[in-house]
């Protein structure tokens, strides 16, 4: 028995190579138009991002300018204030009613025997319109005049309105039960002053 010796030839190992080599530049190029689209990507995503970021900024800047005109406008100096301005200004001030205070003070000043149902504040007179029961035991004139009374003497209510009378008095039945609906008009400093020029 005789050994045989035997071998192969690739005769085709140049068509594998190119074969390899078009493969590894199908690949190559494949990465390189990936590439190129994902940095056209990026590009376009930062300038739309830029854009977006500078319209912001151009809006705010233009926001802050108008703002700096106004606040310019609203400052005046003193060269353009004339006296009746710093009076009128003075008066403002001076003549403001803090009317939270006003209707504790006025709470206050409201026993168990009338209620308050209504107020209205108008030209400078202050109206409260009340109701009492009427009751045999109870002079509802003197209940009336004693509540003018302390209000009169309510410096948190006399400061603003130092003159207060007593308005429409009227009696009603309501319900079965007889009432007395009362007015009683608080005159500011104002209003006093006004009323005295026209007598």
């Amino acid at each position: 028995m005789t050994n045989a010796f035997y071998f192969k030839i690739n005769l085709n190992k140049f068509g594998e190579m190119r074969l390899q080599a078009e493969r590894e530049k199908k690949t190559f190029l494949t990465a390189v138009i990936c590439f190129a689209v994902g940095f056209v990507i990026i590009l376009a995503a930062w300038f739309y991002i830029d854009n977006k970021a500078q319209e912001r900024v151009n809006s705010r800047r233009e926001f802050l300018s108008e703002t700096q005109k106004q606040l310019e406008s609203f400052q005046t100096s003193a060269d353009y204030l004339s006296s009746d301005d710093l009076d009128r200004l003075a008066e403002t001030f001076t003549n403001r009613i803090f009317w939270a205070k006003k209707m504790i003070a006025l709470g206050n000043e409201i026993d168990d025997k009338l209620a308050v149902r209504k107020f209205s504040f108008a030209n400078g007179v202050l109206t409260l319109n009340g109701i009492t029961e009427v009751d045999v035991n109870v002079k509802e004139l003197d209940l009336i005049q004693s509540f003018i009374n302390r209000l009169k003497e309510n410096p948190e209510i006399n400061n603003d309105f130092p003159r207060i009378k007593s308005g429409q008095i009227t009696r009603q039945i309501v319900k079965d039960t007889a009432i007395l609906e009362f007015v009683i008009e608080c005159y500011s400093k104002e209003a006093s002053t006004g009323r005295r020029q026209q007598q």
